[in-house]
């Protein structure tokens, strides 16, 4: 059984190679979609009874692990350090700093990476993420997938 849980968040980022207006710091209100995989739980007296998993305790754990750390804040590639120094001088300013350059495969990929063992450490084997689609505005999106 498959279920998805979609949570939206805004962060500003800016992707320093890019010719276009994407070269320039701006924000978006990004959605992501975490896709779950696993059996139906079916266990009488079982809060999660005829569940995969209760769609509250996905949300909690993206946001406690993922989304939180990244909503209203700056994501910036640790190598654009005009950007970086900039974001520094700024008292109390929420960065996230990444080894990789903001684009939306990227964050993708990161987040997959993030939330991965959070879902299956807290369920054990019977829960995997199976896909995670972070839309960067409402027609584009990257998904990174289980291989």
């Amino acid at each position: 059984m498959l279920i998805t849980r979609r949570l939206e968040f805004d962060a500003g980022h800016r992707i320093p190679d890019h010719k276009s207006q994407c070269r320039h710091l701006h924000g978006h209100r990004y959605a992501i979609e975490i896709t779950l995989a696993g059996d139906i739980i079916r266990h009488d007296g079982d809060p999660a009874n005829g569940m995969v998993m209760d769609f509250s305790e996905v949300k909690t754990l993206a946001c406690e692990h993922l989304v939180d750390a990244w909503d209203h804040a700056f994501l910036v590639y640790a190598g654009d350090l005009p950007v970086v120094s900039f974001l520094a001088s700024l008292p109390g300013h929420k960065t996230v700093l990444l080894d990789c350059v903001p684009t939306a495969e990227n964050l993708a990929q990161r987040a997959f990476s993030i939330l991965d063992s959070v879902y299956r450490d807290n369920y054990g084997k019977h829960l995997r993420l199976e896909r995670l689609r972070l839309y960067e505005t409402p027609n584009c999106w990257a998904e990174a997938i289980r291989e």
